[in-house]
């Protein structure tokens, strides 16, 4: 029997949940007001909430995003854009092609979201020279991001989340999701080529104009841009090597930030202001009411079904959170999704008195391409559908799901297969 305190930990959770997948309210809003409802209805005190509080996540995020924002000054980013569509003689699905590749390297180096902002103002640009539809170009971004974002530590949130929930280091995800991603990268990309191959043509003077930009006029502050690069490279080197080094993500994240806030000379307000507080609040509230759960006891339960439900069995089990995960993450942002997962994981390796590293790699795998299958399935897909009904172009909730959703199910596959041949034989 769940105890009151349970009852109401749950009925949080279940409303909270509800309200964010209907985007009636910010889901900002929702997951903080969960949070204090949670304290005022005395489920756990409030040293307790502040515990279950990430703050390795909150660590990492907030340094990438301080690293991002002041790089994206420089023009760095928009300048490779425009030298990468100039080098394809400004041919558009070959643009799109190398938007994809760019924005899942991209995704895997920094994070999907910076990512998909950065490149999304560079893909209007371009579709307006051209006088092309820019919504295949988002689409293929938006795909790309989240497949490339699962292949690191720092490339989506939900792998962040995993890593500092469990120890895991830059390099062993490199290690263990490398070649799935890499397989379901060549995969999309082809498929994606062959379905816009006969709507991106263009006349050769429309791709003239391509061709007439400079790309160096996006480079508008080369110093500052030269410390970024250095900055970047030594933290992108202290992830690879921060198990060694026993130092948390967090502390790689923000002594880079921090560093490149003191050579950079900028003003820490005007480079705060471009921090995705949204997102850091957010993550506060969720983990808070992921926290009510844990300890009033209903992620056991929940753990204890899964295993009652698998009978034990490890290669079901792993099936289990693969495809739930994936279903789940289409249509719930991941973010929550995972949230409530790791906990579990955790409680069914406590019940099965088994090692779960593995499940680990699968939770991410189905979490982070789970995110393809629909608008509203990862924080990417959400930034970018926003920023194109700005734009007057919307995308289609049905039109994207037609796209997306059997790439994300294809993808879930390779998954599958990669999940038994590497772990469960």
């Amino acid at each position: 029997m769940l105890s009151n305190q349970a009852w109401i930990a749950l009925s949080l959770f279940i409303l909270a949940y509800g309200v964010i997948v209907s985007e009636k309210i910010h889901r900002t809003k929702i997951a903080l007001i969960g949070a204090i409802c949670i304290l005022l209805f005395r489920v756990m005190p409030q040293e307790e909430a502040i515990r279950l509080i990430d703050f390795n996540t909150i660590g990492l995020l907030i340094g990438m995003m301080i690293i991002v924002a002041i790089t994206s000054k420089t023009g760095l980013f928009q300048y490779m854009a425009v030298k990468a569509a100039k080098a394809v003689g400004g041919e558009p699905v070959k643009i799109l092609v190398v938007f994809f590749w760019l924005t899942a390297l991209c995704s895997a180096l920094l994070d999907n979201v910076t990512t998909v902002l950065l490149f999304t103002s560079v893909t209007f640009a371009i579709s307006d020279i051209l006088q092309l539809n820019p919504i295949p170009f988002l689409v293929a971004e938006i795909i790309a991001s989240n497949i490339g974002g699962t292949a690191t530590l720092i490339g989506d949130p939900p792998n962040i989340m995993i890593g500092s929930a469990t120890g895991l280091g830059f390099n062993d995800f490199i290690i263990n999701l490398s070649i799935p991603i890499l397989t379901i990268t060549i995969a999309t990309n082809l498929i994606l080529y062959w379905l816009y191959r006969k709507d991106l043509k263009i006349a050769a003077e429309q791709r003239q104009r391509v061709m007439t930009l400079d790309e160096s006029s996006f480079l508008i502050d080369l110093p500052l841009m030269k410390k970024c690069i250095a900055i970047l490279c030594l933290t992108i080197l202290g992830f690879m090597l921060h198990q060694f080094l026993h130092l948390d993500s967090a502390t790689v994240a923000m002594s880079g930030a921090a560093l490149l806030l003191l050579i950079g000379k900028l003003e820490p307000e005007e480079v705060f202001k471009e921090i995705e507080w949204n997102t850091i609040f957010f993550f506060i509230g969720l983990f808070v009411l992921v926290g009510g759960l844990e300890v009033t006891g209903i992620i056991h339960m929940v753990a204890q079904w899964a295993m009652d439900v698998t009978h034990g069995n490890v290669i079901m089990m792993h099936f289990l959170i693969l495809w739930l995960s994936a279903i789940g993450s289409a249509f719930v942002d991941n973010i929550p999704f995972v949230a409530t997962m790791i906990p579990l994981i955790k409680s069914m390796g406590e019940i099965g008195k088994m090692d779960v590293t593995s499940l680990w790699w699968t939770l991410s795998l189905g979490a982070c391409l789970g995110g393809n299958g629909t608008l509203i399935g990862a924080s990417a897909n959400v930034v970018v559908s926003s920023l194109a009904a700005a734009h007057g172009r919307p995308i289609s909730f049905m039109g994207y799901m037609k796209i997306a959703f059997p790439l994300m199910i294809l993808s879930i596959i390779i998954s599958n297969i990669y999940i038994y041949f590497a772990y469960l034989l």
